[in-house]
């Protein structure tokens, strides 16, 4: 019997059988991550990116880990989700889609909610409906952890959803319902991964609408102190960036029938409260940066449309999918903060050279 993982089959089947992918939002934080693997599994890859919030210095370091034979077979089409002739450029010929590009952030979505309407379902709804005019194979999609709103269960299970709590979530939620309804209407397959704060490597950490752990190693690196929204109790199950791409790239092979036209949740299990997670960053900013000066952390009030507590049940992902994350917080910390750590904490015409 063999000892390999279901991910790892799946990476080496497609090393055989080389596929034609779509990453859209492929100059985001996922989305070049997801980009990288692809590249160096030996797929041809198509890019779709306005750069609204994604960044070319992301493709840059990807060009430079992957090397110029495998960038060979990244092509990029400069666009919009929201331009349906774009999108449909975009699926031309293409066997699999890898959907990442929205407008994030509960926070942005309350202050532009309009904004936030456009991107995530008129420009989902454009990917979704050039897709299958395509014919492609899967559309694989992100959603959000967002999407279980007040339900007040934990762990979180996929069929059990409360009320929204920020026009981010409910967009999130109305993209699950139309990747279901094409299902029906239309036979397309699609999987929706709802993602739980993920982290690493290429996170933005500026703005702001960033991710709490960039924008805090990017304080913690300055000696600057952190801003906590709240006491410090609220809890989130944190994610690395190397599970989230095992899940995208399970969805889009798997072959159990169950899988397709369903949502997964994309996490490690784990629950983390916000104090908890600034005394294991600081531990670590102080491993790599030793006699660094640390000042205690701000405390702000709790952001409307947030919900105070949050775990995955993986349960689901891991039968249908074979998903097994491969680090938990502690690791991915580690190598996050290693990644902040090495680069030049200097601006540039597009933000910080990270």
């Amino acid at each position: 019997m063999s000892d390999t993982t279901v991910y790892e089959q799946a990476c080496a089947q497609l090393r055989l059988s080389p596929r034609r992918w779509l990453v859209t939002g492929a100059a985001g934080f996922i989305g070049s991550h997801l980009l990288e693997t692809l590249l160096k599994l030996g797929q041809t890859v198509r890019g779709l990116d306005n750069f609204s919030t994604g960044h070319r210095h992301n493709l840059a370091q990807v060009r430079e880990r992957v090397g110029e034979q495998a960038w060979r077979r990244f092509t990029l089409i400069e666009g919009d989700i929201r331009d349906a002739q774009a999108c449909a450029r975009a699926c031309a010929g293409v066997d699999l889609v890898l959907h990442q590009a929205a407008l994030g952030s509960v926070p942005r979505s309350i202050s532009h909610p309009q904004l936030c309407f456009e991107v995530n379902l008129s420009g989902f709804l454009c990917m979704l409906d050039a897709a299958r005019a395509a014919g492609v194979g899967r559309f694989v999609y992100a959603s959000s952890s967002a999407v279980y709103g007040d339900h007040p269960g934990l762990p979180k299970v996929e069929h059990a959803i409360g009320a929204p709590l920020s026009p981010y979530a409910l967009s999130k939620h109305v993209d699950e319902l139309y990747a279901q309804l094409y299902g029906r209407c239309y036979g397309t397959e699609a999987v929706g991964l709802r993602y739980f704060n993920v982290f690493g490597p290429r996170q933005d950490p500026l703005g702001a609408y960033a991710a709490v752990i960039p924008r805090w190693l990017a304080a913690m690196l300055a000696g600057e102190p952190v801003r906590i929204n709240g006491d410090g109790s609220t809890s989130r199950d944190f994610c690395y960036v190397a599970n989230a791409v095992q899940a995208n790239l399970l969805a889009a092979t798997s072959i159990h029938p169950q899988a397709v036209n369903e949502v997964f949740n994309v996490a490690v299990n784990g629950r983390t409260s916000l104090l908890q997670l600034h005394a294991a960053m600081q531990a670590l900013v102080l491993e790599a940066r030793p006699g660094l000066r640390l000042p205690a952390p701000l405390h702000d009030d709790f952001r409307a449309g947030d919900v105070r507590h949050s775990q995955a049940d993986i349960r689901r992902a891991t039968h249908l999918l074979g998903y097994a994350p491969t680090h938990d917080l502690r690791q991915g910390l580690r190598q996050t903060v290693a990644w902040y750590a090495a680069q030049e904490v200097a601006a540039a015409a597009d933000g910080l050279s990270l």
